[in-house]
């Protein structure tokens, strides 16, 4: 019976991983959605370049440095390279995380960061700013002793990524055309369809990264917490839905997209944690909170994040990891306990903040003397696509422009006109 139990605990695990390495198609859809087409390619490059790097990397350093055998409840110091470790199935799951940690910035920075730039600054993330807060939590470190509770990763994972992206879109400002002296101009991404296929990848993905994180296929806590994951998300909506409709009077798509990831962020810390109605409440605020952040971020402070990544992975994941000092159902304060979980809670939410700022600004600022992290205004209005790839996403584009007259065409007529091409023909 323990055989069959391991093996359907580590098919369990497994099925997670390949859930949230799947997140990353999830991740690719939405940032190009949000974009324009002229940096499609540069978008898809960038993400997958930071699952590959990032598997090796965490290969050889980051699960060492998570994992390993704690100094001071600091750092890890043994394992590198899975050296001694036989824990392989671990490994594998813990590696998908570490890239979608790094991968948030990548939509905070897209349009106008060099991409050779840009990987070195996930190779940072992933070697050193990643395993040292994983440490904290999940590997032993002085966090997870004080009682700080982060059951899958909303302070982990997306507050890290937030707070790095935060620091290096600040360093790279915003994109030409976004500010206009007081005026905030709205830059529209090119495919809101592609944008709401990647968050129902994303949510998908969200069962085994919420549900795999028991590390056990335990039939009393997986359902509950797939529950929370699955309910939380719905509220995010209904709540982002209803208020852009009372706030700007329509419902606006985009944000209500983003209102689903709020929701997942804000469930993420305490998703083992909380009653079916409390991860209801929580997806209810998350999504107010995101549309708020988004507003104040964008008009406010003006840090320039094309798919509102550091709203909804940085200021919900504070909010997810915050909540549970009132609704997590064993000392949360609306279950008769006093504000021992939420003083834990803000120490840790603030620790993580500050290691990951600090070091993301060192490292950006030392990357910026070697490599120039913004393209030149030229570049960035050509498309990165061309300037970095010499190529382009949407090969047709220019040919259903068309130019002159021509231009003037309905897009029948110009499809038309391409199946009268004799040279289409003989193709």
């Amino acid at each position: 019976m323990e055989a069959v139990q391991g093996s359907v605990d580590m098919l369990w695990v497994m099925l997670g991983a390949i859930l949230v390495f799947f997140m990353h198609a999830g991740f690719a859809m939405v940032e190009t959605g949000f974009t324009r087409s002229k940096n499609t390619l540069n978008i898809l490059m960038k993400n997958l370049l930071t699952v590959a790097i990032g598997s090796v990397l965490f290969f050889f350093i980051g699960f060492a440095l998570m994992f390993g055998t704690s100094a001071f409840g600091l750092i890890g110091t043994d394992g590198f390279a899975l050296l001694g470790r036989e824990d392989i199935g671990f490994f594998v799951f813990q590696a998908v995380f570490a890239a979608t940690c790094a991968t948030i910035i990548s939509g905070a920075v897209a349009e106008r960061m060099h991409l050779s730039a840009y990987i070195t600054m996930t190779v940072v993330m992933i070697a050193v700013i990643y395993p040292v807060v994983g440490h904290w939590i999940w590997g032993g470190g002085w966090l997870s002793q004080l009682g700080f509770i982060d059951f899958a990763g909303s302070t982990v994972v997306h507050l890290t990524g937030a707070s790095a992206a935060f620091i290096v879109a600040w360093k790279l400002g915003p994109r030409i055309g976004k500010y206009s002296g007081k005026t905030v101009n709205t830059i529209p991404g090119h495919n809101l369809p592609l944008g709401a296929l990647g968050v129902f990848i994303l949510w998908v993905g969200w069962f085994g990264f919420n549900g795999a994180s028991t590390l056990s296929a335990d039939p009393a806590l997986v359902p509950s917490i797939i529950a929370n994951t699955l309910l939380a998300a719905s509220a995010g909506i209904i709540s982002t839905a209803a208020y852009t409709r009372y706030r700007y009077g329509r419902i606006d798509a985009s944000l209500t997209m983003n209102g689903a990831l709020s929701g997942l962020v804000g469930i993420t810390a305490g998703c083992a944690n909380v009653s079916l109605l409390g991860s209801i409440i929580i997806g209810l605020i998350a999504g107010v909170v995101m549309t708020e952040s988004v507003r104040i971020l964008d008009s406010k402070i003006r840090v320039d994040d094309p798919v509102g990544a550091i709203s909804v992975h940085g200021i919900v994941g504070v909010w997810g990891t915050l909540a549970l000092g009132f609704f997590d159902t064993n000392g949360g304060i609306l279950y008769g306990g006093g504000a021992e979980i939420l003083g834990i809670q803000t120490v840790g939410v603030l620790a993580v903040i500050a290691w990951t700022s600090i070091a993301a600004g060192l490292a950006i600022s030392a990357i910026n003397v070697f490599i120039p992290l913004r393209v030149t205004a030229e570049e960035e209005e050509t498309g990165l696509d061309f300037t970095e790839h010499g190529s382009q996403a949407y090969s047709m584009q220019d040919v259903l422009r068309g130019t002159g007259p021509a231009s003037d065409q309905s897009f029948a007529a110009r499809l038309n006109q391409l199946g009268e091409d004799p040279s289409i023909q003989k193709l």
